[in-house]
């Protein structure tokens, strides 16, 4: 079974992104998420702005490159990842900021352009309430298998 026929492996990693710290502590919530695919959103709240009054762009940054995690989860380039031990790490994340967010939430649909086995690339489209676009993101991400469990 793949993992993206996998019901309860999704209701784990859904579940583990509603638990973790660091999503708990920035507000973010996963909406949608199958391989090769999430939507994730943040609620603007006092913490989260920048002196001027707006959305963080540190805040946008994050939510982009956590979201492309969240797509990569399902694949099966991630499985293999899962199962070796291995390790995927963002080694280029880049952000064009549009316009800003002052009021409402930002939500993030991230897609994986190429899943390739080493080397990943993703796209990330960030929109405010109104559905405008606030920012869009471009990531490449770096797959390093571990080692196979032994066999008993």
């Amino acid at each position: 079974m793949s993992d993206s026929d996998d019901p309860a492996l999704k209701a784990k990693l859904l579940d583990f992104a509603a638990r973790f710290p660091f999503f708990r502590h920035m507000g973010f919530e996963v909406l949608e998420m199958e391989p090769g695919r999430a939507v994730v959103r943040v609620a603007l709240r006092d913490e989260l702005r920048n002196p001027n009054g707006h959305l963080h762009g540190g805040v946008i940054s994050a939510l982009i490159d956590m979201s492309i995690t969240q797509a990569m989860l399902l694949t099966d380039t991630y499985r293999e990842v899962r199962e070796t031990r291995g390790i995927m790490s963002s080694v280029d994340l880049r952000v064009k900021y549009l316009r800003a967010v002052s009021e409402g939430a930002a939500t993030v649909e991230s897609t994986i352009v190429h899943p390739g086995r080493r080397i990943v690339h993703a796209s990330s489209v960030v929109r405010d309430d109104q559905g405008r676009q606030v920012a869009l993101g471009d990531s490449i991400l770096m797959i390093v298998a571990g080692n196979p469990p032994r066999s008993a």
